[in-house]
């Protein structure tokens, strides 16, 4: 198990941008694979963002694709997601997830083994 800390929640009008970080507690950082998950109210846990174990690999929803960007930085056991052009759509609580091994592709939910607390992104028309 990784324990995960996400960051960088917020209120944000419509167009503007965030960037979340997450530091994981972990001595083998770089044989996880990571990814961002949202959780809008009402609605099931949705993988938004994925990248691979070294970070050459990444991997986004078509809801997101060309707006948001997922890194990592495996010298910091942190890892990133830059938000822009928000939408009102995508207000959830998002989290920061690991799973062991040389993942290929967005991962669902239910893929991953390990889980932040969760930060609130919430963007205003």
């Amino acid at each position: 198990q990784v324990q995960l800390v996400e960051s960088g929640g917020g209120s944000v009008q419509a167009g503007g941008s965030l960037r979340l970080s997450c530091a994981a507690s972990t001595t083998t950082y770089k044989s996880y694979y990571m990814g961002w998950v949202r959780q809008a109210p009402g609605k099931e846990r949705e993988g938004v963002a994925g990248i691979s174990t070294g970070g050459s690999g990444t991997f986004y929803a078509d809801s997101v694709k060309g707006r948001f960007t997922i890194s990592r930085d495996n010298t910091k056991n942190t890892l990133y997601l830059q938000m822009n052009s928000l939408k009102p759509e995508d207000t959830a609580v998002y989290f920061c997830a690991a799973a062991h091994g040389s993942w290929l592709g967005l991962l669902d939910a239910h893929d991953y083994t390990s889980w932040g607390q969760g930060t609130q992104v919430t963007v205003s028309s």
